[in-house]
Formats: structure tokens, C-alpha cells, sequence
């Protein structure tokens, strides 16, 4: 016994003794615990530990459990270096993890918020920033340490089946809400992380179409988005897009990766893969090949997620050949341990899994109501008194709401408050003689829908429920018996999937259905408003006459019935502005003819013969008439502009605008000021005018004034010269444009700047891999 005492204790101490020298995250440097471990150890941490549950993209018989059910992935842990898992999840309209756990009768449910789309169109950078605060507070409550958020592609075509989860047609719109979504997000000390790096602007073979894009249009449009978010909000990661541009994968591109996110950008965080990016194909995945791991992790994309044991095996057949660097290696390895010592995880953090839930539901109201556009409002008909009003409901997402999007942008939340629920909490009655036969009809189709889901698995698309066909002698009894009318559009989509052209249109269903309507209740002089819970841009210039109002409500969140209630009844008066045009056509839009590429069943190329004529710089240049202009948006009110004034100032290489708003109208409001900018003509075309700057008001009671200054670097004045590699600013006039949207223009002041002409010098990088012409002014 006494042997065996002695033995124990030598053994011991050798063990402590070795364990001393071991590098440990947090006692040692970064640096240090890289050094320390083995290349096969290395390729473990590049390589994430897969999706949970799924081998590439075959189901598991009996899945791992994880810490957050729900969640997206992790790293492998590694005990003896201290390394802990840093968990990862979607999305960017609420955390989306498992609402149900094995042995818990707890609903781990997440707040839904409005959709990205919707949020710009609020124009309030501080409400986005309050939202991603909430985001962030639940995703580090539920024991999530990266949010996979925001989604900030340019909405370049209407039919892009993830638009919803996009800000807008504009970067500095897309810049500018990321940037506050992500101060909003790690102000709790997690992370989040932008994405889709870069030029995702569609969903069809995502995984292997050729996006063939200009520098320039590069510079200006896709990526200048994504430069305003990493300067102004310093995110911790960014994930790379599944495409190529210009040849070349997104995750395998040096010039993208490291020549301009991290030389030019100076980024300083982690780059990951979307999940199975630079695979050709999700059958490639299935396959069980791997992607060009040593092209990636060179280019500078530390992360390969969810990761597969073949690309852990390849990542070390690689570094052995000398193919994939060791300071590649090191330098990824490296950045995704400073990102596990700033994690919640790695502090040892103790979440909750009980978030505050009823406050979030009230940002999330809040939120909604403002991100909501009137479009329409002819002889005032709104707002309307609700409360004691009987209302004919018509439409089936009128009592099914759409909160949002499908994919990994949809949220676990516990309710959605339909329309029929909002207007019977402000004290409306609702049509029975049409609210049973909707619900009844809405419950066989959702059920039936579900198993198609089951059956096809995956990231199954969706399908819209046709209307119910009311006879004309229905809907006159209705128009009878009921004080309004309203009719609901819906529309859905979401990730591996586009918009068919066909969903830009309504269909006859539709149509009949709001024709009759319109018909019927005008005949009677009674109002007719259509509700549009959408999350893409659809055509409305055919039928948008035949109702008194119009609005917008995108897809609101799990608040959306009590939210357009709320602007309906005018509780609270609408000041949401479009953040992309509304065309009268989609023949109009300037990429229709090259969407999504050739062959049009799946594409392989997508050509961007547009250049930079995206949106409103398409529109407004080349005059082209528009169902709603980029920015517009109604009020119950009225506002004016006044005392514009300009001023160069070289020493700061500033310009400097200030101007006051003021509410001439009856009812307390608030207005967004759009300060859009026409360049003097130089070596360069320009649009007629891009938006540089916006703010919008407090809530301002009637006559009162709100006086604004803010300055444009020039740097955001110049344009990206190809041929010179380099940001130039032409001297001469320029003329400052301020108005609501990009067709009301209400005052104009010109100023002359003389300035050196390169305004920066870049590297000639991501160069077309093909010519191609570009629409010119």
C-alpha cells in the first residue's frame, strides 16, 4: 500500500510538471498555443465539426446532441490547450435555434423582428442598432457566441429569393443598417457576422454560378456595403459566398479575402465559409469530395464550415505537400482563437435561457410599425377609427401573416399576431360569414404544405396558398354589412431558391378577388385598403387604383397584426421610406434580361451588364417611370425642407450640408431627409444622383423644426477608376439634392470643389475574367 502511495504521487507530479509547459488559451499567448499544436491538430480547428446531426448532407440515424439545439455548428474543442466549443447560429431576423429540448418542458422560443428589408426602410440606424442589441442579448442568453448576421447583399433583382433577408438596392443603406445591426449585436459581447462575401445576388446554383462583375461596379455597388460595416462596426466575422466572381470562388479569392478585406479594409477578424462553400454543387457534398481547402485557407478564409472529416484529411494532406502554407495555417488558426477569447464561452459566462421576451416584443412592435411604407392614401382615407368597426377580411394571409422569410433566415418565435387579431384588439369586428370559411380552408392548406415539406426535405420552397374564390353576390352581402374592406397580399420565399417571374405579377386569383372587392364596397362608397406582407418587390402599377390605400408592411415579425392596426387605426403615423424601387414592370428593371444567368434553368454565368446602374441609379438616370420611387414614402402628415447650405472644406476633405425640417402638418410625425449628390461630368460617367447621407427626424408635433449638419467625406464623393486602380474625384461643380425620396427633390445647391483627382490608390485586383459591355451614360 505504501508502494503504491509513493508510485501515485510520482506519477502525478510528472503529470502536473508536463501540463505546466502546456501553451493554454488565456495564460499563453495566441502566438504560443498555434506553435504548440500539431499540424493534425491545426486542421481540426480550421475545420468546423459539421452540421449536428448531418454527414455533408446526409441525416444521421442518431444524431449528437448539442449544447444549443437548433444551432448552426462549432469548432472542435481542444481540453488541453483550454479551447472551448464557440458556438454558432442563425439569422438575421431573430436567433433561430430549437424551441424544444429533450427532458425540458421549457419553450426555448426567440423573438421574431421585422426582416432586413423591412428594417431599412425604417431609415433609423439607432432602431436597427436597438434591435441588434436585442438580437445579441438572446443569442448570448441561450449560450450562442456568433450570430451568423447580418445578411447585406445588394437586392440587385426583385427576384431574388433571399432579398428579404438584404437591406436594399443602395450600399449606403446596406452599410449603414449593418453597421448599426452589428454595434447593436456585439454590445453584449458576442459576435456577429456578415455575410454573404460577396456578390451573393441569387439563389439559383448558388453554388457554382460565374458572377461577372466590373471593378468598378464591384468597388461601388456589391462591396461598398460591406467596406462601411467592417470601418464602422468592426464585426468579428464575415462569411464568404458560395459563388465565384469573376472566375473565381468567393471563399478561394486572395484579392477579395485578403488584398482588399484585410489590406485595404484592415479587417482584423474571422472569415468562414458559407456552410459547404467552394464545393461545386450540394451533389458534390453528398459525394463526400472536397473543396480546394489549401486555395481557401491561403486566400485568407480561415474557416471551413460546417466542415467534413475529408476536408480535415485534406487540410493535412495539403500542409504536408506544401501546398497549403504554415503560415497560412497559423494565421487562421490565430484568428479564430482571438475571436474564442472574446466569446462568452470562453469567460465561462453563464446564460440564463431566459431572455427578456415581452421587452423584445415591444422593440419588435415599434420596429415594425416604423419600417412599414404607406404607399397609397387617396382623400385621406387613412387612418380609420377601428375600435366598434365591423371589417370584411379578406385574403389569406389576412389571417395566416407572413412574419418572414423561409431558410435559415426564418425565426423559432412563439406566436404571430394576425391581422384578424390585431384589428380585434383595437376593437374591430370581424366578418364571420368570411372568417370561417378562411380559417378552416388556411389550416387544411398550411397542414398540407407541412407534409409536402416533410417529403421533400431540406430547404423545401414555398408554395402560395391560391385565394378563395368569393362569388360576386358574396362579396356585395359583405359590402353590405361591413363598415371597410380589407385585402392582404402574400408572398413568400427564401434560401436555395429564386422568385419565378411569374411571382412578380399577382395572379388571377388575386386579381379577381381584389377587382371584386373594389367593385362591390366602392359601389356602396365604402373604403377598400390592401394590405402588402411581402418580401420582395412585386409589380403593382395594374391594380394599386382600385384601392383607396395602400401599405407596405414587408414581412413585420411576430407583431405584424397589432403593428398595421396600429398605423391603420393612427396610433401611430407611418414613416417608413422604400430602401429599392417599386418598377411598373419587370421588364424594367435593368437586370432582368441577364437574371439568373445562362442557361436560364441553371445558370452558370450571370453576366452584370449593368454596371452600376442598380435601382435608382437605373431609374433616375435614364428616366425610366416607376411604380414607387426609391425613399418615397406617405405620412398623415406633412413636412418641409428649408435653409440648405453647403460649404466645401478641403483642410478636413469634407462637405458639409445643413438644412432644417419642419412638420407643417396636423398630427405629430417623423420625415426622412435624403441628401443625393450629381457629380460634375469627368473621365468618369455618373448616375444622375447617388444617395451620400439621410437622417431621419424625432417625432415632430405639428410646426415644430429640427435642424440638422452632417459631413460627406470626400472619399464617399469619388468614383472607382478600373483603369487607374484607384478612387477619383472630379473637380468641379456639384450639386447637393435634398428631398423625401429620389424623384421629390425639393431643394438644390451647388457648390464648386477643386481637388487632386485620386482621392486613394488601390491594388488592380478582381479583374473580369471575360469581356463584357456595361450599360453607359
Amino acid at each position: 500500500m505504501r508502494f503504491s502511495y509513493i508510485s501515485f504521487i510520482f506519477v502525478s507530479t510528472v503529470s502536473v510538471a508536463v501540463s505546466a509547459q502546456q501553451s493554454q488559451l488565456g495564460k499563453t499567448a495566441v502566438k504560443d498555443v498555434v506553435r504548440s499544436m500539431s499540424i493534425e491538430e491545426k486542421a481540426r480547428l480550421l475545420v468546423g465539426t459539421g452540421m449536428p446531426g448531418w454527414v455533408g448532407l446526409t441525416k444521421l440515424p442518431d444524431p449528437p446532441k448539442m449544447k444549443v439545439p437548433g444551432s448552426a455548428g462549432k469548432n472542435q474543442a481542444f481540453p488541453k490547450y483550454h479551447i472551448p466549443e464557440l458556438i454558432l447560429a442563425d439569422g438575421p431576423a431573430g436567433l433561430r435555434i430549437r424551441p424544444e429540448r429533450d427532458g425540458s418542458t421549457q419553450k426555448y422560443y426567440a423573438t421574431a423582428f421585422p426582416v432586413a428589408t423591412a428594417l431599412a426602410s425604417s431609415w433609423n440606424p439607432e432602431l436597427v442598432k436597438e434591435i441588434g442589441y436585442a438580437i445579441g442579448n438572446e443569442t448570448k442568453e441561450y449560450g450562442v457566441d456568433l450570430l451568423l448576421a447580418p445578411g447585406m447583399n445588394i437586392q440587385r433583382n426583385p427576384l431574388n429569393g433571399r432579398n428579404f433577408e438584404y437591406f436594399s438596392e443602395d450600399p449606403l443603406i446596406s452599410g449603414t443598417m449593418a453597421s448599426a445591426y452589428v454595434n447593436g449585436v456585439q454590445s453584449n459581447g458576442v459576435g456577429a457576422t456578415l455575410k454573404h462575401f460577396a456578390a451573393n445576388n441569387q439563389e439559383s446554383n448558388r453554388f457554382g454560378v460565374n458572377e461577372h462583375i466590373s471593378q468598378r461596379a464591384l468597388r461601388e455597388i456589391y462591396l461598398k456595403g460591406f467596406e462601411i460595416a467592417v470601418k464602422n462596426a468592426q464585426p468579428w466575422a464575415i462569411m464568404t459566398s458560395y459563388n465565384k466572381i469573376n472566375g473565381v470562388y468567393a471563399s478561394e479569392n486572395k484579392d477579395l479575402l485578403t488584398g482588399i478585406l484585410r489590406d485595404e479594409w484592415k479587417f482584423n477578424g474571422l472569415v468562414m465559409t458559407d456552410w459547404f462553400g467552394g464545393y461545386g454543387s450540394e451533389d458534390e457534398v453528398r459525394a463526400n469530395k472536397v473543396s480546394d481547402v489549401a486555395a481557401q485557407i491561403n486566400a485568407g478564409n480561415d474557416w471551413l464550415m460546417p466542415g467534413t472529416p475529408q476536408q480535415i484529411e485534406e487540410v493535412i494532406r495539403q500542409a504536408k505537400s506544401g501546398k497549403l502554407t504554415q503560415s497560412a495555417m497559423d494565421e487562421s488558426a490565430g484568428r479564430i482563437l482571438k475571436i474564442i477569447v472574446q466569446s462568452p464561452v470562453f469567460g465561462n459566462y453563464r446564460y440564463s435561457d431566459h431572455p427578456d421576451l415581452k421587452a423584445h416584443a415591444q422593440i419588435a412592435r415599434q420596429a415594425a410599425t416604423e419600417s412599414m411604407v404607406l404607399l397609397e392614401n387617396k382623400n385621406n382615407s387613412l387612418p380609420v377609427k377601428l375600435n366598434g368597426k365591423k371589417i370584411a377580411l379578406f385574403g389569406n394571409t389576412s389571417y395566416n401573416f407572413i412574419s418572414g422569410g423561409t431558410g435559415s433566415g426564418d425565426v423559432n418565435e412563439a406566436y404571430v399576431i394576425s391581422l384578424m387579431e390585431g384589428l380585434k384588439n383595437k376593437g374591430s369586428e370581424i366578418d364571420r360569414r368570411l372568417s370561417v370559411k378562411y380559417l378552416p380552408y388556411i389550416r387544411r392548406e398550411d397542414s398540407l404544405q407541412i407534409e409536402r415539406r416533410k417529403r421533400e426535405g431540406g430547404l423545401s420552397k414555398y408554395i402560395r396558398i391560391r385565394e378563395m374564390d368569393f362569388s360576386d353576390q358574396e362579396i356585395v352581402k359583405a359590402s353590405e354589412e361591413n363598415d371597410f374592406a380589407i385585402f392582404t397580399i402574400g408572398r413568400n420565399a427564401g434560401e436555395s431558391g429564386d422568385r419565378p417571374v411569374s411571382d412578380f405579377y399577382l395572379q388571377d386569383d388575386e386579381k379577381s378577388m381584389i377587382e371584386k372587392i373594389s367593385r362591390a364596397f366602392h359601389g356602396k362608397n365604402k373604403k377598400f385598403i390592401i394590405i402588402m406582407n411581402i418580401g420582395g418587390v412585386i409589380e403593382t402599377q395594374s391594380w394599386k387604383d382600385l384601392a383607396d390605400a395602400v401599405l407596405l408592411s414587408w414581412q413585420p415579425g411576430q407583431e405584424a397584426g397589432d403593428a398595421v392596426a396600429e398605423i391603420l387605426s393612427g396610433k401611430v403615423n407611418p414613416s417608413g421610406k422604400l430602401a429599392q424601387t417599386f418598377p411598373r414592370d419587370y421588364k424594367d428593371v435593368p437586370s432582368a434580361g441577364s437574371f439568373p444567368g445562362t442557361p436560364a434553368d441553371f445558370p452558370l454565368n450571370s453576366v452584370y451588364n449593368e454596371g452600376i446602374y442598380v435601382g435608382y441609379r437605373y431609374y433616375d438616370t435614364f428616366h425610366v417611370p416607376v411604380a414607387y420611387p426609391f425613399g418615397y414614402g406617405l405620412s398623415y402628415s406633412s413636412f418641409a425642407f428649408s435653409g440648405l447650405e453647403t460649404k466645401d472644406d478641403p483642410a478636413a476633405k469634407m462637405l458639409r450640408v445643413s438644412f432644417t425640417v419642419t412638420n407643417t402638418g396636423k398630427v405629430q410625425g417623423k420625415e426622412v431627409a435624403q441628401v443625393y449628390i450629381s457629380a460634375p461630368k469627368g473621365s468618369l460617367d455618373h448616375p444622375l444622383q447617388e444617395l451620400k447621407s439621410f437622417v431621419k427626424t424625432e417625432n415632430l408635433q405639428p410646426g415644430k423644426s429640427q435642424s440638422f449638419s452632417m459631413s460627406i467625406p470626400y472619399y464617399d464623393l469619388s468614383s472607382f477608376n478600373s483603369v487607374t486602380s484607384s478612387w477619383e474625384m472630379a473637380p468641379g461643380n456639384y450639386e447637393v439634392r435634398l428631398g423625401n425620396s429620389s424623384q421629390n427633390i425639393v431643394l438644390k445647391k451647388s457648390l464648386r470643389i477643386s481637388v487632386s483627382e485620386v482621392i486613394l490608390k488601390t491594388g488592380n485586383l478582381m479583374k473580369p475574367d471575360v469581356k463584357f459591355q456595361e450599360i453607359k451614360n
